[in-house]
């Protein structure tokens, strides 16, 4: 293991099927996050809708949604204060709408405070699948951020990285790691997209990208975390586990000055 100092910190993605079940989650959670911190862990990321999950989406999500003071985000926060670390996982979050949810990412300090919420911007209306007919799409507004020691972390999800705007947003906001937990669905071509899109938005923005996956039958699997100069650093296969890569601010500076791309681009991104 790598030694700790305040310069490096351990950054774990936690790979898991969720289920219909929430307790069953919540217990799967726990354990990854138990492991996490046993393998130097301080930040551990989780699936986009870890709180619930069926293959396919229907009224029975509308019913297992739950709101940021709900089950799912009390047993996150503890979590995150039990062990002394930050927290973050995808959920199905409840919304004004009564036929439809929100597709969210929550992140939780190891103080147990909620730091920051991000909802999905670009839902998955592809590839056969239409995720708005039950999803809300979030709005556009500020990225979210929070701080990790002396690193700037920024959340996405999933369906987003096939639009390069969001990262580079993100990075506009001073992220010096991105988190994208996500449900990658299965299909001809799929994993290459999931590989290839991930990679690009760790090295067009010289950030460190930290991406959490549903392991199969029906997410690719291969968590990673990447590196500013696009190098997988661990990768987890098709299991159910937890893998940790260690970070600093420092890398992100260094390959900066090789590869100056941030300094020397000519346009910037607004939302439409």
């Amino acid at each position: 293991m790598v030694s700790e100092s305040e310069h490096i910190l351990g950054v774990a993605v936690a790979q898991f099927v969720p289920t219909d079940d929430p307790s069953a989650n919540i217990e799967q959670i726990e354990r990854l996050a138990s492991l996490a911190v046993d393998r130097g862990a301080r930040l551990v990321v989780f699936p986009e809708y870890s709180s619930y999950f069926t293959a396919t989406m229907g009224p029975d999500w509308v019913e297992a949604a739950e709101p940021l003071d709900g089950p799912f985000c009390r047993a996150l926060a503890g979590v995150a204060s039990q062990r002394g670390i930050h927290v973050v996982a995808g959920m199905v979050e409840t919304t004004d709408d009564p036929a439809r949810v929100s597709n969210t990412i929550v992140a939780f300090s190891p103080s147990g405070d909620l730091v920051a919420v991000y909802r999905k911007q670009h839902l998955y209306d592809a590839f056969g699948q239409k995720e708005s007919d039950w999803v809300v799409a979030g709005p556009l507004g500020m990225p979210q951020t929070f701080v990790v020691r002396e690193l700037t972390v920024g959340l996405q999800t999933c369906y987003d990285i096939r639009f390069p705007e969001v990262t580079r947003r993100l990075v506009d906001a001073g992220a010096d790691l991105v988190l994208v937990p996500s449900e990658w669905v299965r299909g001809p071509l799929k994993e290459q997209h999931w590989r290839t899109l991930a990679t690009a938005r760790a090295l067009e923005n010289t950030v460190y990208l930290a991406a959490a996956d549903h392991a199969p039958p029906i997410g690719v699997g291969n968590s990673f975390v990447i590196d500013p100069m696009g190098v997988e650093l661990v990768t987890i296969g098709e299991n159910t586990d937890v893998a940790v890569a260690w970070i600093s601010r420092e890398r992100v500076e260094a390959v900066r000055e090789i590869n100056p791309a941030l300094a020397l681009r000519r346009f910037r991104v607004e939302p439409i």
